[in-house]
């Protein structure tokens, strides 16, 4: 069974950079896409950013797009979040994901495509 956990969160003013991890312990996500969805308080868990298993090709939300870099580090069994010009609307808690299917060509986004998660990480941004 695939152990995700992310790391990284915190607590910073808008404007700032965070850069969130996800370890895969059980060392089985290289070969598929992986992907970031949040949480915000009252809300219901949205889609952020995905990258291919090959780094090929990522996807992002548009409210990160042009902010937000995802990237991953298949050695490491890592994959990164990295987060510029923070805002308030960015709070919520952020997860890693693995995808349903292996060597996936195509682009995923829907929590349905992927069957692993991790405990989340907490953001928040204050004004």
């Amino acid at each position: 069974q695939v152990q995700l956990v992310e790391s990284g969160g915190g607590l910073v003013q808008a404007g700032a950079s965070l850069r969130l991890s996800c370890i895969d312990s059980t060392r089985t996500t290289a070969w598929y896409t992986m992907a970031w969805f949040r949480q915000a308080p009252g809300k219901e868990r949205e889609f952020v950013a995905s990258v291919k298993w090959d780094s090929e090709s990522t996807y992002y939300a548009d409210s990160v797009k042009g902010r937000f870099t995802i990237s991953r580090d298949n050695a490491k069994y890592t994959v990164y979040l990295e987060m510029t010009t923070l805002k308030p609307e960015d709070t919520a808690v952020y997860y890693c994901a693995k995808g349903a299917y292996i060597r996936y060509s195509g682009t995923l986004s829907r929590e349905s495509d992927f069957d692993s998660w991790g405990q989340g990480t907490r953001v928040t941004v204050s004004s």
